[in-house]
């Protein structure tokens, strides 16, 4: 469990990281609310997918080495 939380929590991070280069960078000061919440929703769906992802994979990873530990 531990390791889930920690693996979330970076995970989270990496998901912050892309959130704020996509906000900065590509769609950068929008004209209309309707836009702002329009690249804050996509932002927040791709930065999502990627830190719960990364997460994911980070947590199967740690997960696979410890059953390689116990069996070897």
């Amino acid at each position: 469990m531990k390791q889930a939380i920690i693996s979330g929590i970076i995970g989270g991070l990496m998901g912050f990281v892309f959130s704020f280069s996509i906000n900065f960078f590509l769609i950068p000061l929008p004209e209309t609310v309707l836009a702002n919440a329009l690249g804050n929703g996509i932002s927040g769906l791709i930065s999502g997918f990627m830190g719960g992802f990364i997460g994911l994979m980070m947590y199967l990873k740690n997960l696979n080495s410890k059953e390689n530990k116990t069996i070897g």
